[in-house]
């Protein structure tokens, strides 16, 4: 009973399993580790089932609590976590299955999902009446919400090819308007979250591990772009915004790029230097993914724009993607054995 109790304190992100187990499944997958590709999606393929089922076992049993948290400015963005292991896990069955048809089942699933929790959030934090200060009230977790959007172009641009015209064409112009619409949305956040960051005392522990998201949206916005510049024979009117889309996909890139240093630099200053305790988070995930994402969407850059000196990343980064998913993976194993021999234990 008291594991069952401690369902009302699971966190909304722990989709974020899901989501970097899954890039990092594509990410081994494109660079030709197809038996680690293999394993994991199946182990995501299981989480995913766990989650939902975890999920929905907290809402029926602890509604308030469950509803409550969509309306919390700290703890619900992390509910786009569940659009976007949806998306990845389906982008998963294009790539590694060429199930196109369950990834079709997912897509749906993640655009209704993505629809319900976006308006279903911002119009919460909108009309509340109770609001925290901007220091208070928001954090990296705030841009799953482009993640999310992001996903959903990833796996509209994987599934586009395999449609007859004209549902070719018109998955094409719905990826690039998703497209679009999340890096506004990035603009938007990061504007807020910048300046938080620079105007506002920073404690060790505000610097959460959704931090690392500020590279992550980036990334997985670069792997859009260049799954549209690979699908322009697919759709006149990207042909004639090839430039531009070009032009965009190296500009989220390079950002997502210099976000790297800084958070390295921040993640040394919060452990080293300020000795913040290391301990598993189910958070950490969020950490996990950017990593992922940046050796997968690099990858993918190459391929669509023959920026062929860039090669020597991906492998590199994949490589530090897959430890620290292996570190995360152990915490979690850790983790859940000692609540099984603790289950009293709060922490």
């Amino acid at each position: 009973m008291r594991l069952l109790e401690q369902l009302a304190e699971l966190s909304p992100a722990y989709f974020g399993m899901v989501m970097a187990t899954g890039i990092v499944s594509i990410a081994a997958h494109l660079l030709g580790m197809r038996t680690v590709a293999s394993g994991l999606f199946v182990l995501n393929v299981a989480a995913y089932a766990v989650l939902w089922l975890l999920t929905v076992l907290r809402m029926l049993r602890y509604p308030r609590r469950f509803f409550g948290d969509m309306v919390d400015h700290l703890r619900g963005p992390g509910f786009f976590t569940t659009v976007a292991a949806t998306s990845v896990l389906g982008s998963q069955f294009v790539v590694l299955a060429a199930d196109e048809r369950t990834a079709t089942v997912l897509w749906v699933l993640a655009i209704a999902l993505w629809l319900g929790l976006t308006y279903t959030i911002f119009a919460g934090f909108t009309i509340k009446e109770r609001k925290p200060t901007l220091d208070q009230g928001i954090n990296g977790a705030w841009l799953l919400a482009v993640v999310a959007t992001q996903s959903i172009v990833v796996l509209s641009g994987l599934l586009a090819p395999h449609l007859a015209q004209p549902g070719r064409l018109e998955m094409n112009f719905f990826a690039l308007s998703m497209w679009l619409w999340g890096g506004m949305l990035y603009i938007w956040m990061m504007s807020l979250i910048f300046y938080r960051y620079t105007f506002f005392a920073l404690a060790p522990g505000d610097l959460s591990p959704p931090y690392w998201i500020n590279m992550g949206a980036m990334a997985i916005s670069t792997l859009a772009g260049s799954l549209l510049i690979i699908n322009v024979p697919d759709a006149p009117f990207l042909l004639s915004l090839l430039p531009f889309i070009k032009g965009f996909t190296v500009f989220y890139w390079a950002t997502g790029t210099w976000w790297i240093p800084m958070l390295l630099v921040l993640g040394v200053w919060r452990h080293v230097y300020r000795r913040f305790p290391l301990r598993y988070d189910p958070l950490y995930w969020g950490a996990v993914f950017p990593f992922g994402m940046y050796a997968a969407c690099t990858h993918q850059m190459i391929q669509a724009m023959g920026v062929e000196f860039l090669r020597f990343l991906p492998t590199t980064v994949f490589y530090v993607a897959l430890a620290a998913w292996t570190v995360a993976f152990a915490g979690l194993v850790f983790d859940l054995l000692r609540r099984v021999a603790a289950p009293g234990d709060p922490r």
